[in-house]
């Protein structure tokens, strides 16, 4: 685990081919330098899921912070999927029409698939 406090947590596992940013709870200028930290962590991989599935809250620095990371991905022609089932989180990218220009997954293991997919 990278960091956790009573309102949101930020992980990171490397276990297999591809790596995923998990964050959960409240997502907000609190948590940014947690998020932004991750994403740090990451840079240069190819293939990254960032699992927002148990996001309750979601800010807008939050957002741009996972947007600009999606973007760098995107920028080296890696691959990045968002988890986003229904709830709060997706509603946000829902309600900034990101979720039509970005590609999401419902579940991790959708996403884990499809990326792992492109390694072979």
């Amino acid at each position: 685990m990278l960091c956790s406090s009573t309102m949101h947590r930020v992980e990171i596992d490397r276990s297999a081919a591809v790596v995923v940013v998990a964050a959960g709870g409240e997502l907000d200028a609190y948590a940014a330098p947690d998020l932004s930290h991750a994403f740090t962590s990451v840079a240069g991989e190819d293939r990254i899921v960032v699992d927002l599935a148990t996001v309750s809250f979601l800010d807008s620095t939050a957002l741009g912070i996972v947007v600009k990371a999606i973007r760098e991905v995107d920028d080296r022609r890696g691959s990045c999927l968002i988890v986003l089932p229904a709830g709060p989180a997706r509603r946000i990218f829902e309600i900034t029409t990101l979720d039509r220009v970005l590609a999401v997954a419902p579940t991790r293991a959708d996403a884990l698939a499809s990326l792992a997919g492109e390694v072979a």
